[in-house]
């Protein structure tokens, strides 16, 4: 296999995600081993199937918390960039950009903030959410539901996600987020409760 190929990185994993006798460790191994801009191109290269079958393997594996999404190492409003692919019938090639309010402890923040980064955000809108991790897993809820305080320079204006357009794509939603490997996360969107078979996948920025 050539080390620096996506394609082939992502027939091995493909094959992994299938194959119920594959420990998770492994999956979680292939992808800490693969180069930062390799991991990424192989994480956007899942589809449907295989995001599905993902959050399903990562369940109780991991745990995942804020830290995770933004290290203690980056300053408050510092952005950091997740780089990811949604099932969704379009605008699949996005990214979430989180962020650590002031005044959060850097080791162990209560929240994040963030919003979707996509080609069509002048449509849709921005998507902000506050993440927080859920109280009863070691998972990560994001919460469209919950305006954001302030937010990092150079991001767009705050939008409700009630309104216009946005209330499709990201009204009373609340994402769920599993730890997969360092960098990698896969998440389940639900709308009022009710799971939409819709999923998503990052590859945290190094």
């Amino acid at each position: 296999m050539n080390v620096d190929d996506p394609n082939a990185h992502h027939q091995a994993l493909a094959r992994q995600l299938a194959d119920p006798g594959v420990p998770f460790s492994e999956i979680a191994d292939r992808l800490d081993a693969l180069e930062t801009t390799t991991r990424t191109a192989v994480v956007r290269r899942l589809g449907g199937r295989e995001q599905r079958l993902l959050f399903e393997r990562a369940e109780g594996r991991r745990p995942l918390s804020l830290v995770d999404l933004v290290p203690a190492d980056r300053k408050d409003l510092e952005p950091v960039r997740h780089f990811g692919r949604n099932t969704l019938p379009a605008f699949r090639i996005f990214e979430k950009r989180f962020c650590r309010p002031e005044g959060e402890s850097p080791d162990r923040p209560e929240a994040l903030v963030g919003y979707n980064h996509q080609t069509m955000s002048f449509v849709t809108g921005p998507g902000y959410f506050v993440a927080v991790e859920d109280p009863d897993r070691a998972e990560v809820l994001i919460d469209y539901t919950r305006p954001p305080g302030r937010v990092a320079s150079g991001w767009p204006r705050v939008r409700s996600n009630e309104r216009g357009l946005a209330r499709f794509v990201y009204g009373f939603m609340v994402d769920r987020l599993r730890s997969v490997s360092g960098t990698v996360t896969v998440g389940s969107a639900a709308r009022n409760g009710r799971e939409l078979g819709s999923y998503f996948v990052l590859d945290r920025e190094a």
